[in-house]
């Protein structure tokens, strides 16, 4: 596996895993690498400094162990995309538009800013943003009504 710094169209920095340098190019240029901030699939790889292996045991073993990605690690699945997924795809982003049209866009706020309008501390307004998957449970269980954004539209098809 081969971990890869990646910058998208709109400046967001995050990482990605791949198979191989061959791995990244084709989900890149079938549209499959997406950013996680805006959902554009106009990602590069960023520079990124040379890893350079320690002979130091004790300063290596003192090194966090890398984490693979989430899409990894749930199982998530892939698929070569049919005319027919590639008009759901569509839609979905579609109702995507539709969902983000008249809300608010609160970035990484979305948990904070969630639970404060839940709590009457906040005007009650439609907003979308980011938030890790255990603060996703959390509002859950706290029983605030929110639900994951369809994707962005697939530039790839």
């Amino acid at each position: 596996m081969i971990k890869y710094q990646l910058q998208c169209v709109n400046e967001h920095q995050f990482e990605g895993w791949f198979q191989s340098g061959d791995a990244f190019d084709t989900q890149k240029k079938r549209g499959f690498v997406e950013c996680p901030v805006c959902q554009s699939n106009k990602v590069d790889r960023a520079i990124m400094a040379p890893s350079v292996a320690r002979t130091d045991k004790e300063i290596a073993a003192s090194l966090p162990v890398p984490q693979e990605p989430d899409w990894i690690s749930t199982g998530a699945e892939a698929a070569v995309l049919s005319d027919e997924m590639i008009e759901l795809r569509e839609r979905l982003a579609e109702l995507r538009d539709e969902m983000i049209k008249n809300a608010e866009d609160v970035g990484g706020n979305f948990a904070e800013e969630a639970r404060r309008i839940h709590f009457g501390e906040a005007e009650k307004r439609q907003i979308y943003g980011h938030t890790s998957i255990d603060e996703v449970q959390e509002l859950l269980e706290e029983g605030i009504s929110i639900l994951p954004l369809p994707p962005g539209r697939d530039v790839g098809h």
